[in-house]
């Protein structure tokens, strides 16, 4: 018999493991009453069952047949998903610190390895969100003053829109721009010209790994971390990226800490700097460097992608919907004028303005699976038992979508935010920023944001798309980790 190759032995062996670990897997679940779900298969568990490029709605449908807790298998990894509006407030506000952990996403872990805020845990994850939430409320957050520096960057944004001239262009990098200087001024207490070349770099790496972890690639990244590491593919973006981003966080945090004046802190670095010298002689504390850069990157990654994705997807919808862009300018023109900047004051005398913002938040689910969560400890839910460590994923979607709260919930219609007074209207569903401890730690000033960068835009330029608006197709172009919107370029005219 010919002695086997080194190929084959190595095969042999990564099978063997991936079988160990399944095994393994299934017998740390038994001390749980897990909820009922389709049957694994050994190793790829669940894998042909869903559908990467709309997993959400595979999810929901799922959800048909096991109810609205039920388990799957992504590769060998259990976790729970947790479908609608009652299943995910009781899990995630009810009994919010029992579901506080962050689950494993292992294309947003590659680099990270639970330090920063987003996939951190524990006293880490306490300490380094409570600081965050404080900094960030110091420089502003939901005050007058950031109030003001969204105001004067939607003027830069103003400026670079009229230099288009009225010719096509694609809004990507424009709204990346606004966005992320909002978060740049809290976090590097600076502003970046719109045609600074380092700038846009990283901004381009943001897009493109954003893009990436959205793909199916990244969902097979997150079912079979092991396999894809070797496997050829775009996924293999998401390491290099992230550390181009993180060089020039650590040039900006050099420069930071070569004039640090603890007495007068310009930004969340320099914060950062001061609780790491408060702390220099405790050696349990998570005032560390990396922790640094990696918080900066979870605070200037959230505060860019996510708020210029929701404007863009918007931007996108008003085309396909000229009537609804009149109105929200009829209302603008009417609460505003044309003479003065939109200010937070004016959102409570704009119910028609704010029903469309949080129906472009609503019907796009810019996070469908929110980011994992999991259980801190062996937990019971409803007749079940979720062992300690288990992933959880609550459909934000399911939420969003539910069809009793908002009729026709496939549609584009403010009027799931209106009273039929014409008045706003709220919904306990309306979750797009998560719920519970893992809320985003930005939503605030999301808000403000979407609002103002809005208004400001509509109340300038009318949106002229390239195309018939009802040739327009809103369905996302990625559903899967992250709701993309089609690449478009489009027009703007001055009113």
């Amino acid at each position: 018999m010919e002695p086997l190759g080194t190929t084959t032995v190595l095969l042999i062996v990564c099978i063997c493991c991936l079988v160990l670990s399944a095994i393994w897997k299934s017998r740390s679940h038994k001390k749980g009453k897990l909820p009922p779900g389709p049957p694994p298969l050994p190793i790829i568990g669940n894998a042909l069952q869903l559908k990467t490029n709309h997993l959400d709605q595979t999810l929901s449908k799922l959800s048909e047949k096991y109810g609205p807790v039920y388990t799957l298998y992504f590769g060998v990894e259990c976790v729970v998903v947790l479908h609608g509006y009652n299943a995910i407030k009781e899990a995630l506000v009810d009994r919010g610190e029992e579901f506080a952990a962050r689950g494993k996403l292992p294309i947003g872990d590659v680099v990270r390895k639970g330090q920063g805020i987003i996939f951190s845990n524990g006293e880490r994850w306490k300490h380094l969100r409570r600081f965050a939430l404080t900094t960030l409320r110091n420089f502003g957050m939901g005050k007058k003053s950031i109030e003001e520096r969204i105001q004067d960057e939607a003027q830069y944004l103003l400026e670079e829109l009229r230099d288009t001239k009225g010719k096509p262009f694609d809004p990507t990098f424009y709204l990346n721009c606004a966005t992320s200087n909002v978060i740049c001024s809290i976090v590097f207490g600076k502003h970046f010209v719109y045609n600074d070349k380092k700038f846009l770099h990283i901004m381009a790496l943001l897009n493109d790994s954003f893009k990436v972890v959205s793909s199916p690639w990244g969902q097979l990244f997150n079912a079979f971390p092991s396999f894809m590491s070797v496997i050829p593919g775009p996924h293999h973006r998401i390491v290099p990226n992230t550390l181009k981003a993180k060089d020039f966080i650590l040039e900006e945090a050099k420069e930071h800490r070569a004039t640090l004046d603890p007495n007068a802190p310009r930004d969340f670095i320099d914060c950062f700097y001061i609780k790491m010298d408060q702390e220099k002689h405790n050696k349990e504390s998570e005032f560390t460097t990396e922790n640094l850069l990696l918080s900066t990157y979870d605070l200037f990654v959230a505060g860019t992608e996510t708020t210029s994705t929701t404007l863009r997807y918007g931007f996108l919808i008003l085309q396909k919907y000229p009537e609804i862009e009149e109105k929200v300018q009829e209302e603008i023109d009417r609460v505003v004028g044309r003479s003065r900047r939109p200010c937070m004051a004016d959102r409570g005398q704009m119910p028609f303005t704010d029903a469309v913002i949080h129906e472009v938040q609503r019907l796009i689910s810019l996070v469908p699976l929110s980011v994992p969560h999991a259980v801190v400890r062996d937990t019971p839910f409803r007749e079940y038992v979720i062992p300690k460590g288990t992933t959880v994923y609550p459909i934000l979607t399911s939420a969003l979508h539910d069809c009793k709260e908002f009729p026709n919930p496939t549609k584009f219609d403010p009027q799931h935010f209106l009273n039929k007074d014409g008045s706003f209207r709220k919904s306990d569903y309306f979750m797009p920023f998560s719920a519970g401890k893992r809320i985003c730690v930005g939503e605030g000033l999301a808000r403000m944001e979407l609002f103002l960068f809005l208004t400001t835009i509509l109340q300038n330029f009318k949106l002229k798309p390239l195309t018939d608006p009802k040739e327009i197709d809103i369905t996302p172009l990625m559903s899967s980790t992250t709701n993309i919107p089609r690449p478009y370029r489009l027009c703007v005219v001055r009113r």
